[in-house]
């Protein structure tokens, strides 16, 4: 068999890379802030997305304890943190990073994601993870014919295409929903979030004549403005399916591995 060999750019940061943000970084958690900066810096931990550094002196007073104890992370050490506010007590929310780590971040705190309720670029909501400066996302519109089998069974087939093509991930092909078999289609509550597309609307399952198979395609029908040519349209999983361009079969990507650094070190 053929080594699979991903047909789009990959990612390009090296681990340990630091880069100031340019933004204004805003953090709340159950409604009080945490920590308010322009003078935040990037640190890559993985080639997938940067992790926000936050200068002590730009987080509340008396917000962070530190709990004694030491971390190791990717490129350095740290000391672990609770977050802290009145009532509200969050073990391990956060890490101040040693003398050991990359000169650009020591005295910086990073945060866990979900320990801080709400994150914010400027004055628009981040989801998911930071932005990384160096990942492009275009909405394209195409006029190369789609179709989506598994099984055997045509899920749909459409004359053209909105191609999403992101950074360090295969091509999504959103297409319009009269193109699409419903039949074979079963919606479930599955709702994902991307920093780059925002909310999903809809996930359904496929059914074909031999299986069920679980949230394989999905829309947005209110997207962010940058991807906005895909609002109501529907992409399926590369991964999963059988997909036609042009009636030219395409090599199901390899599955895109998530699992974030921080899991690690809690």
């Amino acid at each position: 068999m053929t080594e699979y060999s991903p047909d789009y750019p990959a990612m390009i940061v090296p681990v340990g890379q630091v880069e100031p943000v340019p933004r204004r970084i805003r953090g709340y958690a159950a409604g009080r802030l945490v920590f308010d900066t322009v003078r935040a810096r990037y640190v890559w931990l993985w080639p997938g997305y940067p992790q926000y550094c936050v200068p002590r002196d730009d987080i509340a007073e008396g917000a962070l304890v530190d709990e004694g104890r030491n971390l190791t992370l990717k490129v350095g050490g740290a000391r672990r943190q609770t977050l802290q506010l009145g009532s509200l007590t969050r073990p391990g929310a956060a890490w101040e990073w040693a003398e050991d780590a990359p000169s650009g971040i020591v005295g910086h705190v990073s945060f866990r994601w979900e320990a801080i309720d709400a994150w914010f670029e400027e004055d628009e909501q981040v989801f998911v993870h930071p932005r990384s400066p160096y990942t492009r996302v275009d909405a394209i519109r195409s006029g190369r014919g789609v179709r989506v089998e598994l099984d055997g069974t045509v899920l749909a087939d459409a004359p053209n295409s909105v191609m999403v093509v992101e950074t360090g991930l295969p091509t999504r092909y959103y297409l319009d929903r009269v193109y699409l078999d419903w039949t074979r289609m079963e919606p479930t509550d599955t709702v994902t979030s991307c920093p780059y597309k925002g909310t999903t609307s809809g996930y359904w399952a496929v059914r074909t004549d031999t299986a069920t198979y679980p949230d394989l395609a999905w829309a947005y029908d209110f997207p962010t403005r940058q991807v906005s040519p895909v609002a109501g349209l529907v992409a399926f999983y590369n991964e999963k399916v059988d997909l036609f361009l042009d009636g030219r079969p395409l090599p199901r990507p390899a599955p895109v591995n998530r699992v974030t650094w921080e899991n690690e070190h809690r």
